[in-house]
């Protein structure tokens, strides 16, 4: 029997895979449980049908992420702080104000896509941030701490 997998199934394959498997585990498991559909001519259109639009949907997102990066890597943003000794900064600059800098800027990016190369910053400087919008797009920021 073919199945096409609806989720991915340890040792069998993963999700929209037309794999072979026996009768009985096909019919008495994987279909009941939602983890396949039997690989009939109508589920297998219906399966590739997704499949583009999802692929199209992903080359759209891919290109928007493009040209929003190519926007904030021209970026910079400026974070006040109040300094001591040595440039080092009461507090610390986050992800979180970065976010709200670049929102400030028009940019709405959450601070989850934030990349930061040391946790968080604790001198004053310029510092380049790192932002992931698309698992294959990212975009560098430059980010100001400045005294004040």
């Amino acid at each position: 029997m073919k199945v096409i997998l609806q989720e991915n199934v340890a040792n069998l394959g993963k999700v929209g895979e037309i794999v072979k498997v026996k009768d009985g585990y096909g019919r008495n498991y994987l279909v009941p449980n939602q983890l396949a559909v039997i690989a009939d001519e109508r589920n297998v259109a219906r399966m590739d049908h997704q499949r583009r639009t999802a692929d199209a949907r992903a080359q759209k997102l891919v290109g928007e992420a493009k040209a929003l990066a190519e926007k904030l890597s021209q970026t910079a943003v400026t974070i006040r702080r109040q300094a001591g000794e040595e440039n080092k900064i009461f507090g610390s600059v986050t992800n979180r104000d970065i976010a709200e800098a670049l929102a400030a800027e028009g940019f709405a990016i959450d601070k989850k896509q934030i990349v930061v190369d040391e946790s968080i910053i604790k001198n004053l400087g310029v510092f380049n941030v790192a932002v992931k919008l698309a698992p294959e797009v990212s975009a560098d920021v430059k980010v100001y701490v400045i005294a004040g």
